[in-house]
């Protein structure tokens, strides 16, 4: 009886070592190697000093590794730089039969972005004893089984791999029984043992129990036509699908060459991928098929006679690859926003782009969809960084929506998409702009302090605090004085008062700039020039330069007697310090002594005679001219026009004479009537506060004796008589009580006399006592004012 190892072997993919640990760095690389079962907090490897990277770094830079996997079986000590173990890690459960067997994550750092491949080897240990499938096995032989036939024994599994996997098998010894032929095989029965041994430290076996019946004669075992049949399956192939054909033959005859077709059960799962039809050999698609979890599948098929004498063969499946899997991206780190200085080139994020498949199917292409200033860079396998293009303009696009696309190169490709909101934050970088270049305002002279003359607006693009303008007024000296005397500006909304009441008389037009700035950091700032125009109104009236009207002396014009009609006389010139409209002027003869014999010009102020003088006309002439502008309401000023008719000089000199004494005369008697009424309104005001104060004084008295009980002693004003009743007053006088807050701005009020509210003296001692009372109530009255009439 033999036993082959091609019947009973397991392939594992992984490694066996010892405790110690390893690493090796290579192309910005780290590689360690460490045995399953490790506990957990164990050391793994000292990533900063194999990287070469300062303890500082790892925590300015944020340092973490990123494995996609849902079980974090490693982690990163960021404080001491080392990688430990933080989950239990079994080879077998990770990895089963793949051979070597590792785990692969990236470290990353940020500012500046850093990528680090960490690959850490998993190496197997015996921790797994050889096991079959069935405890107990039966094994029926013919008596007439023929030397050197051959009988399929059941094979063992062994998780491990390497020489910690399965490496022989054993018969344990029995002298009653040796697999050979005997002469007297008349269905005895024998039971034997198959034990099967690893090779590791120390060595673990498994072991199965053989019973063998002895039959009666059936001496031709079924040999198949191949040793090893070679098919293939494409993966996700519907059921049923045809795999291949075995064929056996059996040269025995009758009921002992009939030949049945079995999937060995030694195999796991593999009876319920494959079929196999018992009598035509056909095998069949039963199950799934994933590429993905399986490249290979190795099925031991059994034929078996009547006699139950079997052969075996293997049928070697190779499962080939489709695109059923599209890209996944993992997205390893992404900052946003990002400032809008940013220079080109700068790293947005990092992803890392996985396809499942393998060969074209598994190879992947990123792009970014739309056209978007940022362009995406493949460093290492797998691992593609977005970067940005070109300068970013947040005033322009204050945000991007960036979609990556990733494309494998299967038929049909299969892609996937992921987008990413990106913000760009603000800098400094725009001046504030006004919405015009210079800004004129009208303002009419005698304006109110304080009067909003204009509104300067600014907008900055920029946000936030880099977009919150202040005015500045710009202080300039014009013409001795300064701007900030006569104007101001808000500083929030730009408002520009004044400060002062202007005079067009004196300023026409005041020039000033306004600075607009921002908050940035440094701020940035731009001005503005207003031009502030000051608008004339009629508050001047018109100066008379000539005649000169002067009270000293007496200008007379002459006029011969001889003069003709339109003889100029004399001229009326003034002048206005108004301007516009309002310092036009019309010249209008308002008084004459003889409105026939003279005109004045309109516009010119000409005084031409309008009639031939006679010698019937008066000597003495005296002109009035009044003189207006054209303002709204107009201004006016008059001037007396003296015009002597006469042929000589000293005519008109002795006529002119007497009118300058009359004048004089006239002027002293205005002087006087002032006087006078200037005299008479001292004396009323002086006697008006003496009377108040003998009030208030009175009133003060009273209250005195009143705080102090004491008896009361009537009062009565001057010039009455208190006659008990037998007589009446000589006046009568109404007093009017008026009460006021403060006495000290209480008014007198002298009245005329009425017989209304006459005071009756009540000769009874109650009348008197009533009158007194009233009196007294009204001098108790505080703060009250007294008006006496």
């Amino acid at each position: 009886m033999q036993c082959q190892n091609e019947n009973v072997v397991l392939i594992f993919y992984s490694f066996l070592g010892t405790p110690e640990l390893k690493y090796q760095t290579a192309s910005g690389q780290i590689r360690y190697s460490i045995p399953e079962e490790m506990k957990k907090g164990s050391l793994i490897g000292n990533v900063a000093l194999d990287l070469g990277i300062d303890m500082q770094r790892l925590r300015s830079g944020r340092a973490r590794i990123v494995t996609g996997e849902s079980i974090q079986y490693t982690e990163l000590k960021t404080d001491k730089g080392i990688l430990v173990v933080n989950e239990r890690i079994d080879r077998e459960q990770l990895c089963g039969e793949l051979t070597p067997c590792s785990l692969g994550f990236d470290m990353i750092l940020e500012n500046p972005m850093e990528l680090h491949h960490v690959t850490v080897e998993v190496l197997d240990i015996n921790d797994n004893s050889p096991s079959f499938h069935q405890h107990d096995m039966k094994l029926t032989i013919g008596e007439s089984a023929a030397p050197g036939a051959r009988f399929v024994l059941p094979t063992a599994n062994d998780p491990d791999v390497g020489v910690n996997g399965l490496q022989d098998y054993q018969l344990t010894a029995n002298e009653n029984f040796i697999l050979k032929k005997h002469s007297n095989t008349d269905g005895r029965k024998y039971a034997e043992m198959l034990i099967a041994v690893d090779g590791g430290t120390p060595q673990k076996s498994g072991t199965v129990n053989i019973d063998i019946s002895v039959l009666d004669a059936n001496d031709n075992s079924p040999v198949f036509n191949q040793s090893v049949y070679k098919a293939t399956v494409l993966e996700n192939a519907a059921k049923g699908t045809y795999i291949t054909t075995v064929n056996a033959t059996d040269a025995d005859i009758g009921s002992n060459g009939l030949i049945y077709y079995s999937i060995s059960k030694m195999q796991g799962n593999i009876g319920s991928i494959f079929e196999i039809n018992k009598t035509t050999g056909v095998i069949f698609l039963s199950g799934e098929v994933d590429f993905e979890k399986a490249k290979k599948y190795e099925i031991r098929i059994d034929a078996t006679d009547q006699g139950a004498l079997t052969d075996s063969s293997k049928v070697m499946v190779d499962v080939i690859d489709v695109n059923d899997n599209p890209p996944v991206i993992n997205v390893m780190s992404f900052t946003s926003p990002v400032s809008e200085d940013s220079p080109p080139g700068t790293t947005v994020g990092i992803i890392n782009v996985k396809d499942l498949d393998s060969g074209d199917n598994g190879y992947v292409a990123c792009r970014i969809e739309q056209n978007a200033p940022f362009k995406i860079k493949s460093n290492l396998r797998n691992y593609y960084t977005l970067v940005t293009d070109t300068v970013l303009d947040r005033e322009s696009v204050p945000d991007y929506n960036i979609t990556v696309v990733a494309t494998d190169a299967g038929m049909p490709p299969l892609s996937t998409k992921r987008t990413f909101h990106l913000k760009v934050s603000d800098v400094n970088d725009n001046s504030p702009v006004f919405s015009q270049r210079v800004y004129n305002a009208f303002v009419a002279e005698n304006n109110s302090p304080g009067v909003s003359l204009l509104t300067v607006r600014a907008k900055d693009s920029d946000e936030n605090q880099n977009a919150r303008i202040s005015y500045i007024l710009e202080d300039t000296n014009m013409g001795g004085f300064s701007v900030t005397e006569h104007v101001s500006v808000n500083a929030e909304n730009g408002v520009i008062h004044a400060v002062r009441s202007f005079d067009y008389e004196q300023i026409k037009q005041l020039v000033f700039v306004v600075k607009a700035q921002d908050g940035g950091s440094p701020p940035l700032s731009n001005n503005v020039t207003v031009k502030l125009m000051i608008q004339d109104q009629n508050d001047n009236p018109p100066q008379v330069l000539y005649p000169v009207q002067n009270g000293g002396s007496l200008v007379a014009e002459m006029v011969p007697r001889s003069a003709d009609v339109g003889y100029l006389v004399t001229k009326v010139v003034a002048v206005d310090v108004d301007s516009g409209q309002n310092a036009w002027l019309s010249y209008k003869l308002q008084k004459a002594t003889d409105r026939a014999l003279f005109e004045v010009g309109l516009q010119n102020g000409e005084i031409r005679t309008i009639r031939q003088v006679t010698d019937k006309d008066a000597v003495k002439q005296r002109l009035t001219v009044i003189v207006e502008d054209n303002g709204q309401p107009s201004r006016s000023a008059t001037v007396i026009v003296n015009v002597a008719v006469a042929d000589s000089f000293p005519e008109a000199l002795s006529e002119f004479t007497d009118f300058a004494h009359d004048k004089e005369y006239n002027d002293n008697l205005t002087f006087y009537l002032v006087l006078a009424l200037a005299v008479v309104s001292f004396l009323f005001i002086t006697c008006l506060v003496v009377i108040i104060s003998v009030k208030i004084y009175r009133w003060r008295q009273s209250r005195i004796l009143y705080q102090s009980n004491l008896p009361v002693i009537p009062y009565y004003p001057p010039r009455y008589s208190d006659t008990l009743g037998t007589g009446t007053l000589q006046h009568v006088y109404n007093y009017e009580v008026g009460r006021t807050t403060d006495s000290r701005k209480s008014d007198c009020k002298f009245g005329t006399a009425g017989s209304q509210n006459v005071l009756i003296m009540d000769p009874s001692s109650t009348g008197m006592m009533q009158r007194i009372q009233n009196e007294k109530s009204i001098l108790d009255e505080p703060d009250s004012p007294l008006e006496v009439s």
